[in-house]
């Protein structure tokens, strides 16, 4: 066996809504071969990963994978169950999967579930591994690889701070994107988005960070606001600590100037030895050391969130209880074998180290690792509280004083928080702190707020959700509107016309289509930008006011959607492109991935279909949401059923644009006024702007808006290399992106309308990745559209080799009946483009279907320039197009 690809598709797909991994497996020696056919194979994969025994599988109950093991099922299938069992084991929660035959004899498309990326891809990796040894009785180690998925997934998840604050946002349906892969998250889409970084937010200043991290000068702060400190000074050699020490008197705390989560703190010590210990600690950490007094009682930390106080906990120092048997380290190796423990900040609770710190805090004590307390006494570890160096913490929110509260709130607001987690000593929360009986010890920024959702005893307190109600009050919003175009043809068209159509509102747009990524009209991004990495940089500008995304069908399948959900989702049409591809081998395989898109519509927003498209009507069932329809023809009888029954369409009606919903219509403009519409020949394109008129009333555009907007619609700056017209030396040329049948057919057919004088030059080709039969009928359908025809064939043979593509186009082209002599091959775009030109006679109309449309254009621009030279004309700056 072997594992061909895998990865990791993150957004909504074509098999879930949730994160999956696809891989492709080759078996080998045991393709077609059940599992009972392998001797004693059930009985090893089981004995292996006992806990397989309680999948479902298709049978619904626990025990039924263990069913289709005795019934016979292919390894696939069992490498799809250890894949998701070795992240359950991990502490993943994942459940979905599924199997099929890729159409190529061995290989295995395996889907299931992924809960952290790259932990989810070892796993698919190691199930491989697990099953073949398996089959093949040999030994597996499963508690090392559950070991590794754990590990990865640790460290490719969520701290636990982040987590809460992420899992409050998804409550409240607000979009979170991850921005790195650390604790970078933005919450919302666009301009309505906040970002915070575990529990650092937006709001959140650059320069009160820097304070809270001086803890003199943030000390100094409070002290002038009255609020009580501890006295003491900063040192920066060891004979200046201890002079601070003896001046403000024992007991005292040493700890760094900038440090953070109680690294190097020392507390209550009581000599000059003491300080010097911790003061070495310190300055491994920091160049500068705070010493200062030493302020008895119970440590409390108390957090702030917008000025409010919505938990507060005890924090209690890392300690072990005796039980008469095991000594002070045996005592740590079992407290650290708590589940609810972990490395850092991935668990509840972090594993207690043992460390210089706790070496010195026994030791003051005159205890030793090895000794064995008695029962139920009480081991403190060290003297510092954070939950970071393994102490726990109680709830004591309720019992917080309200003068506590309220001194908190101005300790946040003097250092400049908006977050803050605000440590105090005190003999008890419940009474006012004042000078002399307790002390602010230190304000932080960044506070970890996993003490508050998970502690030891008492009440969670939901802090993730208080972040997020100060950074989204109630009623506030953090989605902007999104409309997905996706289908075969069209879909760059209409993408930019209802761009174009939101502009005139003055909306800040967001666009992404086959030419780049555009905010507010200016590109940010050039090529080919229509998967979900685009629509992501477009929904994390934080200028757009609403997306209008082009969708096309490789994004969806190698790497889902860009968003979890959008207002608007419209199908241009399905038609037969890209078959044979990423496992597609039908139109209705294509249309199950175009509808992604529909699936992802909210209930309340809109699906718009072409009522024209057997196939995409066919979409109406699966629609959860409003549907709007359009139509060439105003007399089509499944529109009129639509629209009597209360629905909404819009129909071209004599000519005109017109929205029509029960009994009424509206007529909306000329589709000939339609500049794009070349006059109401170009019916494609009058097709695109029905299309993008309903997508625009349904996101409340008002009809007198969409009208004006489509009439000025058309010019290069609109719709650059869609049936863009140019004028060469007496030459008419057009350049089209059509590269499938249907589009070819549809640009013949608007050149036909156009009534050409003379002979019409097509320039020609296919992308290489399509099959032979589809490019030799693109041959057969160019054959029937132009007087002369000039193959070429792109820079990216996409896997052809060079000439195959252009002897695959000739040969349908001779086969629709056309004579040699018709046909001329030159492969490179550049020399076919400029060839067709001069070859061209006056009255004759050259149209060029390009790969890349700078090349084209610049190659027009030399031959118009060639042009003014010859008859001494001034050579223009560009090419000039027709109006």
């Amino acid at each position: 066996m072997r594992m061909v690809d895998i990865r990791v598709i993150e957004g909504p797909n074509v098999h879930s809504r949730t994160p999956v991994a696809e891989m492709l497996v080759h078996l080998g020696a045991y393709d077609g071969v059940l599992t009972p056919e392998i001797a004693g194979f059930n009985a090893r994969i089981l004995k292996l990963i006992p806990s397989l025994a309680e999948h479902y599988c298709s049978v619904g109950r626990p025990g039924g994978f263990v069913e289709r093991l005795g019934e016979g099922t292919l390894l696939g299938h069992v490498i799809e169950h250890v894949a998701l069992e070795l992240q359950a084991l991990a502490g993943a929660e994942v459940f979905y999967g599924k199997t099929r035959a890729s159409g190529r004899r061995g290989l295995y498309t395996i889907v299931f579930e992924a809960g952290e990326k790259n932990a989810a891809m070892y796993a698919g990796r190691a199930s491989v591994r697990l099953v073949e040894a398996a089959a093949k009785g040999l030994e597996y180690d499963v508690d090392r690889c559950v070991a590794r998925v754990r590990k990865l997934m640790a460290a490719g998840s969520l701290g636990p701070s982040t987590r809460a604050i992420v899992e409050a946002a998804l409550k409240r349906d607000i979009p979170v994107m991850r921005l790195n892969d650390a604790s970078l998250v933005q919450l919302g889409y666009g301009c309505l988005q906040k970002r915070v970084e575990a529990t650092l937010t937006c709001l959140t200043p650059g320069v009160a960070i820097d304070v809270a991290k001086d803890k003199s000068l943030a000390k100094e702060l409070l002290r002038r606001s009255g609020i009580p400190v501890p006295d003491g000074g900063v040192a920066s050699t060891q004979a200046e600590a201890v002079r601070i020490a003896e001046r403000i008197g024992y007991p005292v705390v040493v700890k760094p100037l900038d440090g953070n989560q109680g690294k190097a703190v020392s507390l209550n010590l009581l000599g000059r030895d003491d300080v010097v210990e911790a003061y070495r600690l310190a300055k491994a950490y920091s160049g500068r050391v705070i010493v200062e007094k030493h302020i008895p009682g119970r440590h409390y930390r108390l957090l702030v969130v917008g000025g409010k106080v919505p938990a507060a906990a005890e924090r209690i120092p890392a300690h072990v209880v005796g039980d008469g048997e095991h000594s002070i380290r045996q005592l740590v190796e079992i407290a650290n074998a708590d589940p609810r423990r972990g490395e850092s900040h991935e668990k509840p609770l972090t594993r207690i180290r043992i460390d210089r710190v706790v070496l010195m805090s026994l030791s003051r004590r005159g205890i030793a690792l090895d000794d064995v307390p008695e029962a139920g006494r009480v081991v403190y570890l060290r003297d510092n509280s954070n939950l970071s160096t393994g102490g726990t913490a109680i709830d004591v929110t309720e019992e917080v004083h309200p003068e506590n509260a309220k001194m908190a709130a101005r300790a946040a607001a003097v250092i400049g928080l908006d977050v803050a987690g605000v440590d105090v000593v005190a003999p008890s929360i419940c009474e006012p702190v004042v000078e002399g009986r307790g002390a602010v010890i230190e304000v932080n920024a960044a506070p970890g707020i996993r003490m508050h959702h998970y502690p030891s005893h008492g009440r969670a307190r939901d802090a993730g959700g208080a972040i997020v109600e100060h950074l989204f009050p109630a009623g506030s919003r953090s989605r902007i509107p999104i409309v997905a175009v996706t289908g075969t043809n069209g879909k760059t068209t209409v993408t930019r016309m209802i761009a174009h159509v939101l502009a005139q509102c003055g909306v800040v747009t967001g666009v992404t289509t086959t030419d780049g990524v555009f905010v507010g009209g200016s590109r940010i991004l050039s090529g080919d930008t229509t998967g979900p990495r685009s629509a992501r940089a477009v929904l994390q500008d934080p200028h757009v006011q609403c997306a209008v995304l082009e969708t096309a069908r490789g994004g969806i399948v190698k790497w889902g959607l860009g968003f979890d959900r959008c207002d608007v989702g419209v199908l241009t049409n399905i038609s037969d492109d890209h078959i044979g591809q990423d496992g597609i081998e039908s139109l209705d395989e294509l249309a199950r991935v175009k509808s992604v898109v529909l699936d992802a519509i909210d209930p309340g927003g809109w699906a718009v279909l072409n009522a024209d498209d057997p196939i995409s009507l066919s979409m109406m069932e699966r629609c959860r949401c409003n549907i709007i329809l359009f139509s060439m023809s105003g007399e089509n009888l499944l529109v009129k059923r639509h629209t009597v029954a209360g629905g909404a369409a819009v129909v071209l009606k004599k000519g005109l644009v017109t929205l029509t919903k029960g009994g009424s219509e509206q007529r909306i403009l000329q589709a000939r006024c339609i500049p794009a519409s070349l006059r109401g020949r170009a019916r494609f394109n009058i097709e695109n702007a029905l299309a993008a008129t309903a997508a625009c009333i349904a996101l409340g555009v008002p009809t007198a808006t969409i009208r004006d907007a489509l009439k000025s619609f058309g010019s290069d700056a609109d719709n650059p290399g869609r049936l863009d017209l140019f004028s060469v030396g007496g030459v008419k040329v057009i350049v089209d992106y059509a590269h499938n049948v249907s589009a070819l057919r549809r640009a013949a057919e608007t050149i036909r309308a156009l009534h050409v004088e003379g002979r019409v030059i097509g320039v020609v080709t296919s992308p290489g990745d399509r099959r032979d039969d589809a490019i030799i009928n693109l041959g057969r359908t160019v054959a029937s559209g132009f007087d002369f025809i000039i193959i070429k064939e792109d820079k990216d043979l996409r896997g052809r080799k060079p000439g195959e593509v252009a002897s695959l186009i000739g040969r349908g082209v001779i086969e629709a009946g056309r004579r040699m002599s018709d046909v001329e091959v030159i492969l490179d775009e550049e020399e076919a483009v400029k060839a067709a030109v001069e070859m061209a006679r006056p009255g004759d109309l050259v149209v060029v279907f390009y790969e890349k449309y700078n090349v084209v254009v610049d190659a027009l621009a030399e031959l118009r320039r060639d042009a003014s030279r010859r008859s001494s004309e001034p050579a223009p700056a560009a090419v000039s197009r027709e109006a």
